[in-house]
């Protein structure tokens, strides 16, 4: 049963498109007051599962509370207390953004002093005020998305979700998204977000899950995730083409450009593995090196290559990777 501090909570959850299973028995659990961000390549069910938990399209099989309620028996109580944001704005661009709000408040029942007071909080919250009155035809995508995520939030939903929010916008305007998200769980909401930007899950998330083939293959928060990768990436710059095709030949399972050779670091990628991975390279042949660490494009590749299997080590239970 739902607690006061989950808000989502989902056991065994499916949904076919006859013989395409698209989500295929999923679990996971979200902590009220937090965000929870859902990872997975194309068609690996994370709209389809975003659908089912905001009661949009009835699941074949499972059990999933959300906001404490039912999603079958109690769906017009979910509705009440959510929150939708979909990959596609839900703005009329004939209105002009005050009326786009306005329109929310209508349909969810806001009397009219209450209605006019939440408008013109949304407005300057995000920074709307000054072209309320233009159409939102006239608007550039980030606004157009932030007046898509202010009409979500008139009726003041704690629990919101966003599909793919800042899919085509521009690094500032996702970068002002984000500041938005962050001020939304400060309040006390909780955001389940779906993305495809993997530095956008790390950035907002407490805990992240990776949907691969309509299966949770992998759960954590960020920290977690990363060390069922070992290792990182080593990058060694040589002083001419000769010397760079000397390392190469020391290092045959190294990724080479013209700039640069690329290789994995094995196991831990601690200092004692990067002294003896260099031992035997000549100080000269090398005019500059860079460690990165591992990061979640490492997480994310490894887990969806179905070509490779990623297992955790006994000091990574608190990460679950459910078997495939």
């Amino acid at each position: 049963m739902t607690t006061r501090t989950n808000a989502i909570e989902v056991t065994g959850l499916r949904k076919s498109y006859g013989d395409h299973e698209v989500v295929a028995g999923v679990d996971l659990t979200v902590a009220a007051g937090t965000v929870y961000a859902l990872l997975g390549p194309n068609g690996a069910g994370k709209t389809t599962t975003v659908r089912i938990l905001s009661t949009l399209l009835p699941a074949d099989a499972g059990e999933a509370r959300v906001a404490t309620y039912d999603i079958r028996r109690e769906a017009d109580q979910v509705r009440k207390s959510i929150g939708v944001t979909g990959q596609f704005s839900a703005v009329d661009e004939l209105l002009t953004g005050r009326e786009n709000l306005r329109l929310m408040a209508d349909l969810g029942h806001l009397d009219r002093r209450r209605a006019r007071s939440t408008v013109e909080q949304l407005l300057e919250r995000f920074r709307l005020a000054d072209s309320a009155d233009r159409r939102a035809v006239t608007y550039s995508g980030g606004m157009k998305r932030r007046l898509d995520l202010a009409m979500t939030l008139v009726t003041r939903p704690r629990l919101i979700f966003l599909d793919e929010p800042t899919t085509g916008l521009d690094p500032r305007s996702r970068r002002d998204l984000w500041g938005i998200v962050r001020e939304l769980v400060a309040d006390g909401a909780t955001v389940f977000l779906t993305t495809q930007y993997l530095e956008e899950a790390d950035q907002l998330a407490d805990r992240i899950g990776v949907l691969d083939g309509g299966r949770l293959v992998a759960e954590g928060t960020a920290a977690e995730l990363k060390r069922l990768v070992p290792g990182g990436h080593l990058q060694l710059q040589a002083a001419d083409s000769e010397r760079l095709a000397e390392l190469a030949r020391q290092f045959p399972e190294a990724n080479v450009n013209a700039a640069a050779l690329t290789l994995r670091l094995p196991h831990d990628g601690s200092l004692t593995t990067l002294r003896r991975l260099l031992a035997d390279v000549d100080d000269d042949a090398v005019t500059g090196l860079a460690v990165r660490t591992v990061d979640l494009d490492d997480v994310f590749l490894a887990l969806t290559d179905h070509s490779t299997a990623v297992h955790p080590t006994p000091d990574e239970s608190s990460a679950k990777v459910p078997a495939a």
